[in-house]
């Protein structure tokens, strides 16, 4: 850190740009060294990929460089080599889409070519001219016009603009060229043998499957935020005066827990689109729901929320006292367990493929809430209004009493201006230095004193933190469903209840945690 200090000082205190990009250049290696090992650490499979792509390369390019091969295929040998660059993809479902539709987006155009080339040969050199302009025009506007329906544009993209890339070079090039026939037929067969070749190296050799990156990132998303939910109740508990110091948001566990999970919905809905090409079946050959991995992602964004609520209440600036949590502390953490516990389990019913007990995670969800809510009818007075004469002063009196402060403050703070005629500016500017200066601390502390003194200021913070923890059990209820959902479209295996020996049939039918039923008061009511 200091040494970053005197080579920023060095740079600003004029050394020259030149001595500055010079210890840059000597730093450039070992930046590049830690940044390359940390980018195949996080994930070795990006090292494999690598790999797959040059051996890829390497064969590919064995049709340009042998001499038999190049002598049957020639020049457009590059082809293929410009096919394995644009298709290989780091997910056998990324290249299967690609590889897909660059080979039937070429194909179509072919074939929609020669018939605009057949029907143009018959009159003569102008009407073939006019034909083919009037065919690349039409082709041309309807192509690029499909491309904005929103389901030719997410799945077939990439093939749409191959088709007209090849359907116009094929059809002006056979205004010039007699035997247009042998670049088609070159251009298919380089194409194919690219696209052969990146499906190969992708689906043998060590595959990365989209669907399966899906699958993990979604139970990986299920435990984050179980973990992040039950860290911030202990920490609000616990070790509240130390979290609410941390700035430095980057470092916090709760921070990283949740937030890869609100950047998630672009990612989840490529990864269900690149998995549904995907040739992966379930028993009994059913395909398995990619798209329903991706409203349970949804499911988790909109639940996940209430959990960054959750961790701005250990930030905040205004804490109820410890004393007045510690009533309310075992209930409170016991329904962020349960809330954990249920997360968890639906996590497992993922990775395991098999459904869980809708009817066991209610009833304990109910059992926690029902104590919370006994917690907070035990000691009404400490959540409505704290009685301990703390704060005696109405908010008005506060911020009457701090403006009579202001104003001798100011009084004796405007210095006495003896010459008039000489110092007229100087009297002007201080008068506006008083004004500013009174605006400032107002802003500043007006707020904070009519906050505090009020009467219940200090049980706000818990009232939102408990209203929070309810809130969350609600949501939940969605992601339960979603995730029951996804079980009964995958067929996932019935749940078996271990420890009593009992096997449950779930059906997809379960009673909803109603959180009007279970009596929990707010903190502004009786």
């Amino acid at each position: 850190m200091a040494e970053n200090d005197v080579r920023s000082n060095r740079c600003s205190e004029g050394m020259g740009y030149v001595h500055c990009f010079a210890d840059k250049v000597k730093r450039f290696p070992g930046l590049a060294g830690r940044e390359t090992w940390k980018v195949g650490k996080e994930d070795p499979r990006r090292v494999i990929h690598s790999f797959k792509v040059g051996i890829a390369l390497t064969l590919v390019s064995l049709l340009y460089l042998m001499e038999p091969l190049f002598n049957g295929i020639g020049q457009n040998a590059m082809w293929a080599v410009m096919t394995v660059v644009v298709v290989m993809e780091f997910t056998v479902g990324a290249t299967l889409s690609k590889g897909l539709n660059r080979g039937f987006g070429t194909l179509l155009a072919a074939s929609l070519a020669f018939l605009t080339e057949y029907i143009a040969d018959a009159p003569g050199r102008i009407f073939r001219a006019v034909f083919i302009a009037i065919a690349v025009f039409v082709i041309g506007t309807m192509t690029s016009y499909v491309r904005f329906i929103p389901y030719i544009k997410k799945n077939y993209d990439y093939g749409v603009l191959i088709f007209l890339l090849t359907f116009n070079l094929i059809t002006v090039s056979s205004y010039r060229i007699d035997d247009v026939w042998s670049i088609a037929e070159d251009r298919i067969t380089t194409i194919a043998i690219g696209c052969a070749i990146c499906l190969v190296m992708s689906i043998l050799v060590f595959p990365n499957w989209s669907g399966e990156d899906l699958h993990n990132n979604t139970i990986s998303r299920l435990e984050g935020l179980a973990n992040c939910i039950q860290v911030c109740v202990r920490e609000y508990f616990n070790d509240s005066e130390e979290s609410t110091c941390q700035d430095d948001s980057s470092e916090d566990p709760i921070y990283k827990g949740y937030k890869t999970l609100l950047d998630s919905k672009t990612t989840d809905e490529t990864l269900a689109l690149q998995a549904s090409w995907e040739p992966r079946y379930l028993r009994y050959f059913h395909r398995i729901p990619w798209h329903q991995y991706a409203k349970v992602g949804a499911a988790l964004r909109y639940f996940s929320y209430t959990v960054v609520a959750l961790h701005g209440c250990l930030q905040s600036e205004i804490q109820t006292p410890k004393s007045i949590r510690a009533l309310y502390k075992d209930s409170c953490i016991r329904l962020g367990e349960e809330v954990s516990k249920v997360l968890r389990e639906l996590a497992n019913s993922i990775r395991n493929n098999r459904q869980f007990s809708p009817e066991m995670l209610s009833n304990n969800l109910n059992a926690a809430l029902q104590d919370l809510n006994s917690a907070l009818k035990s000691q009404p007075q400490l959540v409505l209004g704290s009685k301990n004469g703390r704060a005696t002063n109405t908010p008005i009196q506060a911020v009457q009493h701090h403006d009579q402060k202001l104003e001798e403050d100011t009084r004796t703070s405007s210095p006495s201006v003896k010459n008039i005629g000489s110092s007229s500016r100087l009297g002007c500017r201080s008068r506006e230095h008083s004004r500013e200066l009174t605006k400032k601390v107002l802003r500043t502390q007006l707020s904070k004193i009519a906050i505090v003194s009020l009467e219940f200021s200090e049980a706000l913070p818990f009232a939102a933190f408990t209203s929070l923890l309810v809130e969350m059990v609600a949501k939940l209820d969605r992601v339960m469903d979603e995730v029951e959902d996804l079980g009964r479209m995958a067929y996932f295996r019935e749940f078996e209840d271990v420890e009593n020996g009992d096997k449950i049939v779930v059906t997809c039918e379960k009673p909803k945690t109603d959180i009007a039923q279970n009596d929990v008061p707010s903190a502004g009511s009786e």
